[in-house]
């Protein structure tokens, strides 16, 4: 059993102020494998309190003496990659092997980004006869999800170390091991205390005490745009900078000329990917209306062959979803999709067969979805595919921008050229051509309602950095 019942404060593990704890529940089978504490304000007081004193050394480390701790992280993160990708897959219900891989992978991508970044990184630049300085904003207060847990934790945590930056970090109550795991590692590779602080908590309770404190410079939240929107509002008052990266409903064009078995396969599966909990998901394919039928015949066969399972069998494609109200939630989504007069090509409602315990959802392909239904308009985050057609490559870029999400795009077309002028005329942060993967040194966040700042590489310590300008010094 895993026990993430105190907070990492001052260098110190310390006993929460919190009088409740939650369990932390396996959604492979629905059982408590650990309990994590639901902490207080008290606690976010006593971790600012660590994180301003500890700022007024840290922030003025030089460049080198930064990327000395960040490479001794990275070995300290190798020699816990097991534990991470271990926790990972039983708290959030990832198949073990891509949680070793890609999960606990991506967070020493990021290390390794953020460490390239900094290398090259100006922090002094002349302009006209002044000096223009970049410097850490301060203490950051950092709030992550459980999708992708480890992922997000490093991409903030990472780049706000590079920046000078002490910081406060709440992981998701429903996947906080990983992040337990972590606060040991920063520890072993001799971050100094204050600089980095984990609280343990959900978001009324450790949430929006970070984000309204006077403390705290600025906040860093990934989620829902709806939690989102709490996190601004509660740090309108005290004028912090608010960096968001939220929701999305990304569109996949499949062009004509495409190799449409590719595109299709390629899409399907990263739909499927990560049983679907993925912000930047492709979950809207518009193919041209000539080869849809075609096109879902492809995805379904797709779905079909998706293996669903417990994470620790070996085969298993995709495991469970987090918890039992976002089964919930799928499942009523799904049922609105076929109330709307959307039909099912693969899938469906209810558990694949043998999985009645747990979490598990039926990799599913809608067709004749058109963008004005629930399902393409709403982030579902579960393994649900919405095929729509679409006639002239204009309708299909205007179905693409008709949402109010923009966090990433997909292209697919005859050539590279081709699907860089569509790119071009998407409405989000990202896009990605012809099957390309994510680049941890490129930067990543959205437009519109998928949330403003980027992260990722240079971008990301951007983000935690404050701009002076020092006129007569040049």
């Amino acid at each position: 059993m895993y026990d993430c019942t105190r907070n990492y404060i001052n260098g110190q593990w310390v006993e929460s102020s919190a009088a409740t704890t939650s369990d932390i529940i396996n959604p492979a089978n629905g059982k408590p494998i650990g309990k994590v504490s639901l902490g207080t304000a008290a606690d976010v007081d006593q971790a600012v309190a660590a994180a301003r004193t500890a700022f007024a050394e840290y922030s003025q480390w030089t460049i080198e003496q930064r990327l000395d701790l960040l490479e001794k992280i990275v070995e300290a993160y190798k020699a816990r990659w097991n534990d991470i990708g271990d926790a990972i897959s039983a708290e959030m219900g990832a198949p073990l092997p891509f949680a070793q891989k890609a999960q606990a992978g991506s967070g020493l991508g990021h290390f390794k980004a953020t460490i390239a970044a900094l290398k090259e990184m100006k922090t002094e630049e002349k302009v006209g006869y002044s000096t223009v300085l970049k410097e850490p904003i301060g203490v950051c207060g950092l709030i992550t999800p459980w999708n992708w847990p480890i992922n997000q934790v490093t991409c903030k945590v990472a780049p706000a170390l590079a920046a000078g930056c002490t910081m406060v970090l709440k992981p998701s109550e429903i996947a906080p091991i990983d992040a337990m795991i972590f606060a040991e590692v920063l520890d072993a590779a001799g971050v100094p205390a204050g600089v980095f602080n984990l609280v343990q908590g959900d978001g009324p309770g450790v949430g929006a005490a970070m984000s309204a404190h006077p403390g705290i410079d600025m906040m860093s939240f990934t989620g829902s745009t709806r939690a989102g929107v709490l996190v601004a509002k509660a740090a309108a008052d005290t004028v912090k900078r608010v960096a968001q990266e939220l929701g999305g409903k990304s569109a996949n064009i499949i062009l004509e000329g495409a190799p449409l078995r590719e595109a299709v396969e390629s899409g399907t599966h990263g739909m499927f990917h990560n049983s679907g909990q993925s912000c930047n998901a492709p979950s809207r394919m518009l193919v041209p209306q000539d080869h849809y039928e075609e096109a879902v015949a492809i995805a379904a066969e797709v779905a079909e062959n998706t293996i669903v399972g417990d994470p620790a069998d070996e085969g298993t494609h995709i495991g469970p979803v987090i918890s039992e109200a976002q089964y919930r939630k799928i499942q009523g989504l799904i049922e609105k999709g076929i109330e709307e007069g959307a039909h099912i090509a693969a899938g469906g409602p209810g558990k694949p067969e043998g999985l009645e315990t747990g979490y598990y959802v039926r990799p599913t392909v809608f067709r004749d979805v058109n963008n004005d239904m629930t399902i393409a308009r709403e982030e579902i985050f579960g393994p649900v595919l919405c095929m729509i057609p679409y006639s002239t490559l204009d309708e299909a870029i205007a179905i693409a921008n008709d949402t109010e999400y923009g966090l990433s795009g997909y292209v697919y077309g005859a050539n590279a050229e081709e699907a860089m002028a569509v790119a071009r005329r998407m409405r989000t942060g990202m896009v990605h051509l012809n099957g390309a993967p994510n680049d941890v040194n490129a930067p990543f966040g959205g437009y519109k309602q998928s949330g403003n700042g980027r992260e990722w590489g240079a971008h990301g310590i951007e983000d935690f950095l404050e701009v002076k300008a020092v006129m007569g010094a040049a």
